[in-house]
């Protein structure tokens, strides 16, 4: 199914089904940009811990539909032992809301989005970075 349609709740794309999207947007994107992402592990989760939302100061889970953990690449040392893995979080219920809401794009469409503005952040872009190379794109 490629989820263009609007659908009844009940059809709804499961974390299974977001998880295979996810993966078939980062398989589509260049083999450079995949190599050099490395080892980030992707995770789907209907919506941001507690904690999270409270160490971002947001109130509203609707408001996250992707996150970045870990230590940046432009940060990272050769020194730096046991560190966590990297991870992107891709937010299925927030990310549904907006495509519903927009109604101008694919779920898929919507899923690689969020997910490259994840793998930035990954690569030491910010916010700031990532939308004027998406202004400029």
């Amino acid at each position: 199914m490629t989820w263009t349609d609007r659908l009844a709740p009940s059809l709804a794309p499961s974390l299974d089904d977001f998880a295979a999207l996810a993966k078939a947007a980062f398989d589509a994107l260049p083999d450079e940009f995949r190599r050099l992402t490395g080892d980030v592990v992707f995770r789907i989760d209907d919506f941001a811990t507690d904690e999270v939302l409270d160490s971002l100061g947001i109130e509203d889970p609707f408001e996250l539909t992707g996150l970045y953990q870990g230590v940046d690449l432009s940060r990272r040392s050769v020194l730096d032992f046991g560190a966590q893995p990297s991870m992107v979080f891709l937010y299925r219920r927030p990310i549904l809301d907006e495509w519903c809401e927009r109604g101008d794009v694919t779920l898929g469409a919507l899923i690689e989005h969020v997910l490259v503005h994840e793998i930035g952040h990954h690569f030491g872009l910010s916010d700031d970075d990532i939308h004027r190379i998406e202004d400029e794109a």
